[in-house]
């Protein structure tokens, strides 16, 4: 492995990370990117090259949008040529959502792109963030005979790197904010950045890279819950321009087999509307028809999420409805690992 002066482009959308104390009023407020070599001296000591772009207004991660994701996007596809990998930081509360998605949108990436983030500011004594850009920007360095050797939208967060579309946020308060319970990591930062090569994402470098950006909002999320009433899960099927309804259920994919339950999915689907069913639990995968529980499913229809995140199942589904496929066709891809985010 080598990382002979690579050239990587660090994108700053907001979030925590880019955040310094203003000493006079003690209010967090974001920084210049343009001076980060003020702030993280260390990082003159990589062996690349690093440009920053940053957005004119940080977002914070609780305002994310599919709009910005699209933004995100377009300045990976205007600089693609010019860059052998992008750090993107991004704050921790949707950075999976995020990532996820960018996974589905870009597609044929042969190229390195790794979300980080923190969760204390970088001005901060104790902070997270400098171990956590410093590495981000290592790993997007990282290069074989001149090729990069991450191709995928990943995820470093504290000493971990994971393939992003397995990523959920698990802690708010700790460092090691996040985990991919279905997915091995795919790097692991101590002494030595040791890189599981054989869990690495091994895309067609051979085609073209393509960016998405027709991504389809019209979509709900339901998790069902004991209890849950005939009106409140019939109202969800009443929004205008509905298109899809991924819906959380317990265990490998069960969810009561009330009459009244089975006969809305069964309506909704003969409708035209995607149901997709993913699980509620952490880990694990949905196996429709393993118990009696969910064989009316499978039988009426419904999409298997198998072990898909909710946040990997969301842009998914925002990216496949903006294919405009057919209804068999649109059954199979989100059935199919397009981007390893399924086992």
């Amino acid at each position: 492995m080598s990382t002979s002066n690579p050239n990587i482009l660090l994108i700053y959308t907001g979030g925590t990370i880019g955040m310094v104390k203003d000493f006079k009023t003690g209010a967090l407020k974001a920084f210049d990117f343009k001076t980060l070599l003020d702030k993280i001296p260390e990082i003159q000591l990589l062996d690349c090259k690093i440009d920053t772009v940053s957005f004119k207004k940080p977002i914070d991660s609780s305002d994310m949008d599919p709009k910005y994701w699209i933004q995100i996007a377009d300045i990976i596809e205007e600089n693609y040529k010019n860059f052998d990998g992008f750090v993107v930081l991004h704050g921790s509360d949707t950075m999976s959502y995020t990532a996820s998605a960018l996974s589905f949108m870009l597609e044929n990436l042969a190229k390195p792109v790794v979300f980080t983030g923190s969760q204390l500011p970088i001005g901060d004594l104790r902070t997270d963030a400098k171990e956590n850009l410093i590495t981000s920007i290592q790993v997007a360095s990282l290069q074989e005979k001149g090729k990069p050797i991450i191709k995928e939208v990943c995820l470093y967060f504290e000493y971990k790197l994971y393939r992003a579309n397995r990523t959920t946020k698990i802690n708010a308060e700790h460092f090691q904010a996040f985990a991919s319970l279905n997915y091995p990591d795919l790097a692991e930062s101590g002494v030595h950045l040791k890189i599981n090569n054989e869990y690495l994402f091994k895309p067609n470098i051979r085609k073209k890279f393509v960016v998405h950006k027709d991504l389809d909002k019209n979509i709900a999320l339901i998790k069902v819950f004991p209890g849950i009433s005939k009106t409140v899960f019939t109202s969800i099927f009443s929004i205008p321009n509905l298109k899809a309804v991924i819906i959380e259920t317990y265990g490998a994919g069960n969810s009561t087999t009330k009459k009244w339950f089975i006969d809305i999915l069964k309506e909704n689907i003969s409708k035209g509307i995607h149901i997709i069913n993913i699980t509620q639990c952490s880990g694990g995968s949905v196996m429709m028809g393993q118990y009696e529980t969910s064989s009316e499913l499978k039988r009426i229809g419904v999409i298997s999420g198998k072990d898909i995140t909710t946040e990997a199942a969301i842009g998914k589904l925002m990216y496949l409805l903006g294919q405009n496929i057919s209804r068999k066709a649109f059954k199979t891809n989100y059935e199919t690992s397009l981007r390893g985010e399924i086992n």
